[in-house]
């Protein structure tokens, strides 16, 4: 087994009911990978829960972890927030109180997907770059203006880290392995689990020039959907959005019913009901907040597009949407004549 040493990282995993699995295990694997390969134990880690025991993940599997009160006066190197439906449900007192500590202490503080609303909610992710998964980046700029959001997979400030989730949590783990033994490590520890290119904190969530299967979407179609996200709350007619980036109407419309399967229009407000599931789900915005933040001239209006998509009223969703279930999912696009 390798040896402990002087320099070994300790590593607090905090994780809250219903946490990302897949981020936690994404973020700690690189680490194990690193002291198996050195012979050494450059890494040490331990799971906990403010209550401890059995905590089940999103996907319905369970880990075992440690009650807070017992790691309270421990001393760690690093912290990790893990956390996914509803964050605000799990910031206790008890636990932003032993974050606020650490922080004192020196700790370096870390978050992984939505871990980040409990970091703000301490009070520590002030003037600092942050970012969560991006269904979740809305929600974070609403509730907390003195944060820096960014859309990138991680964000790495002072004393500070936040992670979007998902596989860029192990980007973010051979980025701990990188910064504290040496790049040839890090580089050796992602060939042995197989991540075959270390992304960097500049790396964005969604690439936009190419998809995940291999296909690649025009540039003026790309360009034409970041105008349409640029104007969410005020959005902009078609002919408009078509003469920013020198296009006619009719070839934007060729290129939406071949690469997307709906109409620009369609399309344009599917987007905008997608930003205001987020704030409904994931915010106390007043629902004529979310309308009027969304681009929606009428709070009626707005909840009939809303229904006419998800299938629920926002007043039902947001009680719904806050209640956390296994494969709870939605389309982000539905396709013309499907009830979109």
């Amino acid at each position: 087994m390798p040896q402990e040493t002087a320099r070994t990282v300790w590593l607090l995993l905090l994780v809250t009911p219903n946490f990302n699995l897949m981020a936690t295990v994404a973020l700690v694997d690189p680490l194990r990978a690193a002291n198996y390969l050195a012979g050494v134990t450059h890494f040490k880690w331990v799971f906990a829960s403010v209550g401890g025991g059995t905590v089940m993940a999103s996907n319905g599997l369970s880990v075992n972890t440690r009650p807070l009160k017992e790691l309270e006066e421990d001393r760690f190197d690093i912290v990790v927030v893990s956390s996914s439906w509803s964050p605000e449900s799990h910031a206790s007192p008890q636990l932003l109180v032993a974050l606020r500590k650490w922080a004192r202490q020196g700790v370096v503080l870390g978050a992984l997907d939505t871990g980040a609303f409990i970091l703000a909610e301490a009070g520590l992710l002030r003037k600092q770059a942050a970012t969560v998964h991006y269904e979740h980046i809305d929600a974070l700029q609403e509730l907390y203006d003195d944060i820096e959001v960014s859309e990138n997979i991680f964000t790495l400030g002072k004393g500070r880290f936040t992670c979007c989730g998902g596989t860029a949590a192990a980007d973010m783990g051979l980025e701990l392995v990188r910064a504290h033994c040496d790049n040839a490590l890090a580089n050796a520890a992602a060939r042995y689990v197989f991540h075959p290119v270390i992304r960097g904190e500049s790396a964005p969530q969604n690439p936009s020039t190419i998809e995940p299967l291999g296909h690649t979407t025009p540039t003026a179609l790309r360009q034409i959907i970041a105008e349409m996200e640029r104007n969410l709350e005020e959005p902009l007619p078609i002919p408009e959005l078509c003469d920013r980036i020198g296009l006619s109407q009719r070839h934007v419309s060729r290129m939406f019913e071949r690469y997307v399967g709906k109409t620009a229009v369609l399309y344009y407000r599917d987007i905008r009901l997608d930003r205001a599931r987020g704030l409904v789900t994931q915010t106390n915005l007043q629902l004529s907040q979310v309308a009027a933040a969304t681009g929606f001239a009428s709070q009626a209006h707005f909840s009939q597009a809303y229904k006419s998509r998800f299938g629920i009223s926002p007043r039902s969703d947001r009680l719904e949407g806050r209640i956390p279930f296994e494969f709870r999912a939605w389309p982000m696009h539905r396709r013309q004549g499907d009830g979109g």
